[in-house]
């Protein structure tokens, strides 16, 4: 049965142009049960980033049974399969996230993590709370879909499991950007990459798409701000950090106000950590501050990253304090930019396999996603599909990183057929 419903959809695709919706849905619910198995196996033994061994390893050896090129030790942990069609066309790559979070599980689910790991020198639960576990069994499904097709199938297909999505270890590199440094596309260029992301802002059944900046680049800024220690009681006798850092937070807040243009496009400052003291009536010598800053314009970005240096280091100076400004730290995530023209035909491919009503264009999203790294390098597309039962309020749902993040299965299923029948329509009639 499996066979005829292959050539079914091979024959219409040749005949049309793409298989039609109805072919790429059992095609996709052939697959289903097996995608399953391993997303609930992947969720029950989550890998922090460049630690994903055995997702790796399980990867891998899926790969080659199915009599692909495979590549290993990417990036520390990173896979790659090649699959060559039987007839001439495009190359296309297909990206998943293989990382989990170091957040402790909070969801009643009888393959719920027990896991533990370390990060930052501190034992920690780990939890596929972003959903990557759904990311990694999707595209394992769609090989081996892919692959029942590989005699009528045109063209290449590079499907790219990449490790440390949500960044490297402190002192490591990793992600996108270290498996092209270490020339994944080499040997491979393909002619564009596509890429997904379940969201629990999004209900089951609904697929997010949007052309241009798509999600924000993001900047890591690390401040230390340097006074003088002294007794509580006697303030005068120092300089107090902690005056002075409050001083700095609250005047950085202006920038995205009052210094940058969003009427076009938004952009984000935030602080996450800030550390000083040691003692309630001691003055410490400093405070270190932390946070991030998220942009869809390179002009914008540069533009808060000045503005940041120049409040920080006046505001030190008027409080008799000096600063030392990372801005950023480490690798920055670029914006997100889907090519338009690609995009749109993305688009109707989504339309074509779950309906057009279902298929959103969405604003930008603030979060950042180092497939952007990609997307520097090839035409690409990225999509978002909506995790949230039907009937429970979207906006309301447990966020991606949280503790109680929870994916519907049924999100499995629309994330498969929406990027199978977009392979399928891009491979068969490839943009001029």
């Amino acid at each position: 049965m499996r066979r005829t419903v292959l050539a079914l959809a091979l024959a219409t695709t040749a005949a049309a142009g793409s298989a039609h919706a109805t072919d790429t849905a059992q095609l996709v619910q052939g697959e289903l049960p097996q995608v399953t198995a391993w997303r609930r196996d992947i969720h029950q033994h989550p890998e922090l980033g460049n630690r994903e061994t055995r997702t790796s390893a399980m990867v891998a050896a899926q790969l080659k049974k199915l009599g692909m090129e495979v590549h290993t030790g990417i990036a520390h942990t990173g896979v790659v399969g090649i699959l060559k069609g039987g007839r001439p066309g495009p190359k296309l790559a297909i990206r998943a996230d293989m990382d989990a979070l170091p957040v402790t599980e909070q969801v009643d689910l009888p393959f719920a993590s027990k896991a533990k790991g370390e990060y930052r020198g501190k034992q920690t639960g780990v939890m596929h709370a972003c959903g990557h576990d759904a990311h990694t069994a999707m595209l394992l499904g769609l090989a081996t879909t892919l692959a029942g097709m590989r005699k009528d199938l045109p063209g290449e297909v590079m499907f790219v499991f990449q490790p440390a999505e949500e960044g490297a270890p402190p002192g490591e590199q990793g992600g996108a950007s270290l498996m092209l440094k270490e020339g994944v596309f080499r040997d491979f260029k393909p002619d564009a990459m596509f890429g997904m992301h379940v969201v629990s802002s999004l209900n089951v059944g609904t697929v997010a798409v949007r052309p241009g900046p798509a999600m924000a680049g993001s900047d890591w800024f690390k401040l230390v701000v340097h006074g003088r220690q002294t007794h509580g009681a006697m303030p005068w006798n120092g300089v107090d950090p902690i005056v002075t850092s409050a001083e700095i937070i609250s005047a950085a807040q202006t920038i995205v106000s009052r210094k940058l243009n969003i009427g076009d496009l938004p952009a984000v400052l935030s602080f996450g950590i800030v550390e000083g003291g040691s003692r309630y009536n001691i003055v410490p010598d400093q405070v270190e501050l932390q946070g991030t800053l998220r942009t869809l314009n390179a002009g914008m970005r540069q533009q808060a990253i000045d503005n940041l240096k120049s409040i920080a280091e006046h505001v030190a100076a008027a409080n008799g304090a000096t600063v030392d400004v990372q801005a950023p730290v480490g690798d920055s995530n670029p914006v997100l930019v889907n090519q338009p023209a690609l995009t749109a035909r993305v688009q109707a491919s989504i339309g074509k396999a779950i309906g057009d009503s279902h298929v959103v264009e969405t604003k930008p999203w603030m979060a950042s996603e180092d497939f952007a790294y990609f997307a520097q390098q090839v035409p690409s597309v990225y999509f978002w599909v909506g995790s949230t039962p039907v009937g429970q309020d979207a906006s309301s749902a447990p966020a991606n990183h949280s503790p109680k993040f929870f994916m519907d299965e049924g999100a499995l299923k629309v994330g498969m057929e929406s990027m199978l029948q977009a392979t399928l329509d891009f491979l068969n009639t490839p943009a001029s």
